[in-house]
Parts: structure tokens; sequence; C-alpha cells
């Protein structure tokens, strides 16, 4: 797995970074959010935590569950709250493809990196993603331990 380069104009302000140990990721999307005022005050200071978070479908339509965006420190009481479930935007055929995979095949839907886009605009990647076995985990673990042994080797030899 390499790493890709960050695109120009893309702030990153989180990134799941154990999303790719604890799951097997079958396909990534774009979705915007519908945010309010404070929420993207917090986000622009880079602010948020996406460790336990997770996409639900209710109702037709697509929701953050438990990303923490923590309450704008300059705000007065109209602040928002942390934890509260955010809507997801995509188009319509997009959410019941994801909504059917999600019921038929047990897969789950995570998030991976919160960013701001060149336009400015709030934007979530989440991946369909199925959850790994402990053996898989290890098996991931040792062919990371074995590409970093190669490349000190390499190194060393020249």
């Amino acid at each position: 797995m390499s790493k890709s380069k960050p695109e120009p104009g893309r702030k990153i302000v989180a990134d799941n970074r154990k999303a790719r140990f604890n799951f097997e990721i079958m396909d990534t999307f774009e979705a915007g959010l519908a945010l309010v005022g404070t929420e993207v005050k917090s986000l622009r200071a880079g602010k948020a935590s996406l460790g336990e978070s997770y996409a639900s479908a209710e109702g037709g339509a697509l929701w953050l569950v438990n990303c923490n965006i923590p309450e704008y420190a300059n705000a007065s009481r109209a602040n928002h709250e942390p934890k509260r479930p955010r809507k997801l935007l995509m188009h319509k055929r997009e959410i019941d493809r994801l909504t059917g995979a999600i019921q038929r095949e047990g897969l789950t839907l995570i998030p991976l990196k919160l960013y701001f886009n060149a336009r400015g605009i709030a934007k979530l990647e989440l991946a369909l993603a199925r959850g790994k076995k402990l053996h898989d985990k290890r098996q991931t673990e040792k062919d990371r331990t074995w590409q970093r042994d190669k490349a000190r080797l390499m190194r060393e030899k020249g």
C-alpha cells in the first residue's frame, strides 16, 4: 500500500489512521457534511476526531455518528453539541447503493479523512469496508515489518 501525495488545495483536518489496519477497504466515496457555523470554525482551527466514528443509514439518508468536533472556544451560547449526528450529503443513487451494501453484505461505512477541498468546502472521505479478523491484522503487521526491513536492507547495500 503506497501513500498518496496530498492534492493541492486540500487541507486535511482529521485522519482516521487506524481504519486501514482494522478494516479491509473495498471502495471509497466523497461526501459533503451538513454543518452549523461553529462546527466549521472549529474544523478550520484543525480540531476534530474520527477515531470511533462511523456512518449509518436511517430514513433514506446517511448520518455520521460519534464524530467529535469540539465546541468553538470564541462562540457564545449558540455553540454546537460536539458529538451530534451529522447528515452526509450525497446523491440519492449513491445513498441507496451504500445502504444496500450495508444491509445485504454486512459491510460498514467508516470515515477515512475529513478535509476542506480547494473551494473551502468541508468534505468527508468515506470507505465501504469489512472488519478484519485477528489473523488478518497479524498478516498486515508482518507485511508492514517486512517492507520496512527490506527498505532498510536496500538502503544499506546502496
